[in-house]
């Protein structure tokens, strides 16, 4: 007997609001026991800015979870947390490995209710951390759009949470509607498979539209200066410094290091809803191979660990009964079901195509600008903060690290990968046409110096789940 096709509710989404939360995130706790990180995470730029952030939280109690009834409390305690956190790791001239217990008890035990990790997740940063500015207009607009919690205060910031949170919105009504065409397929219904997928493909270009509208808030040089360096993990962040990652000091005497990776767009739900219906298989970066072995190690697998585990459950569930592939394959004398098919694969290939070029933009570019400022410094001049952005600067070619996932590559293989299930030829081949930014960037070629393609693996864990010191490798959100 087939299993069921899976059921929003039984996993906390709904057709309107998919991975976002079904009532909005709370502006504040309500209980006054919490007033003390309600006053942090409120004033949080202005603490990090004037240095005074570890000396405040540093005199906080060790807060316990009991005051904390409905679910949205949990995730707003968790944000918090997250944010607090990373802020006191970050906010010095160089990085904190130890957490205090006002920070750790609270945070390992809400973690543990909500089943993600303690560390700034995607949905610490992005799913539960919005509000409407009109709460009578949707929230897939970006213009109706607010956080809850920056680190820097900053539009730029904002605007880069909110740019996934629209994606989010947008994409939600997505899930019911792929979910009714796996339905449709074990009725044999090709027409309305066809259908659903056609409606499939015109969000997708809406998500498009949505992703390339971060530059019109966001600034690249803000972003990579200011944003990126508190978004980082702990996970192989040695030259960051970080070596051991971090301690999660419970005030029991006892050391728990622990590694972690940055918050991470490959974190969202739903990009990864969008590969298992339409039957796209991921592999681990570099590796050519279609076994099982190299999807359960591929880095998108590993983002999985990341995100709320009911939307974990619900996407290991649809992966169980997603048809639609063998569907179209079956029936490939069904030309309108085809069609439908390679053209929601098309418009995922321009959804990657699209984040690619913002990776070069924000990552790229402002890398190796501040390589080649650093070059030309004195050893004086070069003295400064020590987090990733500086990190990264100070980078040796020849140097390998212990691995991660390399961003442009990866960014590149999961576009092709995209393309690769496509039913006609043409489309496979239109879908391999190099898009043009991953040559020429607005400001500077991807490529290096003598035009060859990166070779560099420094992994480096951070706000991509991985990037290296020379970026060239990780970083931005890969989706």
């Amino acid at each position: 007997m087939l299993p069921s096709i899976p059921v929003l509710h039984d996993y906390g989404l709904s057709p309107e609001h998919g991975f976002l939360p079904d009532s909005l995130p709370l502006s504040r706790l309500p209980d006054p026991y919490y007033n003390d990180w309600e006053a942090i995470v409120t004033n949080l730029p202005a603490l990090i800015l004037s240095r005074r952030l570890r000396s405040v939280v540093d005199h906080l109690p060790v807060l316990g979870t009991t005051g904390l009834e409905h679910e949205v409390e949990w995730q707003r305690a968790y944000s918090i947390l997250c944010f607090i956190a990373h802020g006191y790791i970050w906010s010095g001239d160089s990085p904190e490995e130890r957490l205090p217990p006002c920070i750790t008890v609270p945070l390992l035990n809400i973690a543990e209710h909500l089943d993600v990790p303690p560390v700034a997740t995607y949905a610490a940063v992005c799913l539960w951390n919005f509000k409407p500015i009109f709460r009578n207009e949707h929230i897939d607009n970006l213009e109706n759009l607010a956080t809850l919690n920056t680190f820097t205060g900053s539009i730029d910031e904002s605007w880069f949470y909110l740019v996934s949170v629209a994606i989010e919105a947008r994409g939600a009504p997505i899930l019911e509607l792929m979910l009714q065409a796996m339905s449709a397929v074990r009725d044999n219904d090709y027409e309305t498979v066809a259908a659903h997928l056609r409606t499939f493909a015109e969000r997708l270009t809406d998500l498009t539209n949505i992703l390339q509208r971060m530059h019109e808030g966001c600034h690249p040089t803000v972003f990579y200066h200011r944003i990126r360096p508190f978004l980082a993990g702990s996970k192989n962040m040695s030259e960051a410094g970080l070596p051991n990652g971090v301690n999660y000091d419970s005030g029991t005497n006892v050391t728990d290091y622990r590694q972690y990776s940055g918050g991470s767009n490959a974190q969202s739900s739903l990009i990864q809803f969008f590969d298992i219906v339409l039957g796209i298989d991921h592999r681990a970066t570099g590796d050519t191979k279609t076994d099982d072995s190299s999807r359960k190690n591929s880095f998108i697998q590993d983002m999985r660990h990341y995100m709320p585990g009911q939307h974990a459950r619900f996407l290991e569930d649809v992966s169980s009964v997603s048809n639609i592939k063998k569907f179209v394959y079956d029936n490939r004398d069904k030309t309108q079901l085809c069609l439908a098919y390679d053209a929601c694969l098309a418009m995922l290939s321009a959804f990657r195509d699209k984040h690619i070029a913002i990776v070069t933009r924000y990552v790229i570019t402002p890398s190796r600008e501040l390589r080649n400022r650093s070059r030309t410094r004195s050893p004086e001049a070069g003295r400064q903060k020590l987090n990733l952005a500086v990190a990264s600067a100070k980078a040796n070619n020849t140097q390998k690290g212990t691995g991660g996932t390399a961003l442009i590559p990866f960014l590149k293989q999961a576009r092709d990968e995209t393309g690769e299930p496509a039913v006609h030829e043409w489309t496979k081949s239109f879908m391999k046409q190099p898009l043009k930014s991953e040559k020429y960037h607005d400001f500077a070629p991807i490529t290096d110096g003598e035009g060859s393609a990166p070779t560099a693996d420094l992994g480096l864990q951070g706000l991509a789940g991985s990037w290296t010191m020379e970026d060239e490798f990780g970083g931005l959100c890969s989706y």
